[in-house]
């Protein structure tokens, strides 16, 4: 199993995973998912959710995580130049550019057309980069600034 598919696994076993309470970014999961990259809660988390499901599947399967430790979508983004890919494939992580310094971030599940069907933290059922959730999302990919390719 590659690192792109154990890490979309860990993806999908977290959907549902919800802060306590709702619209703090707090709780045990997402604490846990902002300690895997040094921050503590109250922080934006969906890249947080992102590495600590990518640093998982390197351990289980004796790989290494060869995103950074941060949860800065942007940072992320820009600091591995060597990872990003302007076509979709499912494993694939999606940075969102929304200006001001500003992104959000997921794990590809499918891509379907110029369609994308993601796992994404810290979002909702309406697609918010200020949600409350680890849920499934559709984006387009015209949306999207690149992908890290795992």
């Amino acid at each position: 199993m590659t690192l792109a598919q154990k890490t979309l696994e860990i993806a999908i076993a977290q959907i549902g995973v919800e802060e306590i309470p709702k619209n703090t970014n707090s709780g045990p999961e997402v604490e846990i998912y902002l300690r895997s990259v040094g921050l503590t809660k109250g922080y934006s988390w969906c890249m947080a959710f992102i590495y600590w499901c990518t640093q998982k599947a390197a351990l289980q399967i004796a790989s290494k995580n060869p995103l950074k430790k941060t949860g800065g979508v942007l940072d992320q983004y820009n600091s591995r130049p060597l990872l990003v890919k302007t076509i979709p494939q499912p494993g694939d992580i999606f940075i969102l550019d929304l200006g001001k310094g500003l992104g959000h971030t997921g794990i590809v599940e499918k891509v379907a057309g110029n369609i994308i069907h993601t796992i994404e933290g810290n979002t909702n059922d309406n697609g918010s980069r200020e949600g409350y959730k680890v849920c499934r999302r559709k984006r387009e990919i015209k949306t999207i600034k690149g992908f890290l390719r795992l």
